[in-house]
């Protein structure tokens, strides 16, 4: 049986080659000319979603977890794929918890499937087809792509030591904790509308190991996961990020809503270590 690093390793190139392709041929898209490491071309819209198997952490309990994101090859354009046909995982799906909204360009560790024990080397597919062109993504216990869950939660980025063959990174013995996050139940908005979020973050203080890039304040993003139409977050000066003292504080956010459906909105804390939580809260606007 193929691999599911193989399998990426495939889709990716054909990705390549099927981007280049259309960069000589398409008529109204006129690409910028930028060179870029995995697709040719800086394309500022247009182009499609590729579904990511991240790799799998082993769970305590000896489940397991596969983790997911996905790579959005527009540099500008965030797509919009409700739960279906043309964004489905099986078995057990359609839905299994992945996002209907896809950001441009990367997002990295965003969801995970837990399996059981006697999972053995079956599959989970998640598929997903935008503009015609369909991708999937196999998640499955290749010894290859093993993961610690400190890996994950440090978004899978390796520090210097830990690229040199001492992975930081994935010690489980280092003193620092992730932080945690409570957000407050939002009631029901009428469309238009605005609701205010409020997240409460606690963490220990604790910086990273050394080797690795710490800072000097705990980060909370807020970010659409799921959605049917776009938001607007208003934090005036600040995008939608708030900037809290190293043991957390309360974060808090406006969203301004113009279409009726069910909302997901995520807050990510990120502690002076490097380790990010994500906590999600979901709105109803009628």
């Amino acid at each position: 049986m193929m691999s599911s690093r193989f399998r990426w390793a495939c889709y990716g190139l054909a990705g390549v080659l099927l981007t280049l392709g259309a960069a000589s041929s398409t008529g109204g898209q006129t690409p910028t000319g930028i060179r870029d490491w995995d697709d040719g071309v800086k394309y500022a819209r247009g182009q499609s979603v590729v579904p990511v198997f991240e790799g799998w952490v082993p769970n305590p309990d000896g489940t397991f977890s596969l983790i997911f994101g996905f790579w959005n090859r527009n540099w500008e354009e965030t797509l919009f794929l409700p739960i279906g046909p043309d964004n489905r995982i099986e078995p057990g799906g359609p839905d299994r918890g992945q996002p209907t909204v896809f950001t441009p360009r990367r997002g990295k560790n965003l969801f995970e499937i837990v399996v059981p024990k006697d999972f053995g080397n079956k599959e989970i597919v998640w598929t997903v087809t935008t503009r015609g062109k369909t991708e999937k993504a196999y998640g499955a216990l290749v010894n290859q792509e093993v993961l610690t869950r400190r890996m994950v939660m440090a978004g899978g980025s390796l520090s210097a030591a830990a690229a040199a063959g001492n992975d930081d990174v994935g010690n489980e013995s280092d003193p620092n904790k992730p932080p945690s996050v409570v957000i407050d139940p939002v009631q029901p908005v009428n469309s238009p509308g605005v609701a205010t979020l409020i997240a409460t973050i606690s963490d220990d203080g604790v910086g990273g190991p050394l080797g690795t890039t710490t800072r000097k304040t705990l980060r909370v993003a807020w970010s659409l996961y799921r959605a049917p139409a776009a938001v607007t977050f208003e934090r005036p000066g600040s995008e939608n990020d708030t900037l809290l003292p190293p043991i957390g504080g309360k974060a808090s956010t406006t969203v301004r809503f113009k279409a009726p459906g069910s909302y997901v909105v995520r807050a990510t804390a990120t502690d002076v270590g490097g380790l990010a939580i994500n906590k999600d809260v979901t709105v109803i606007v009628k």
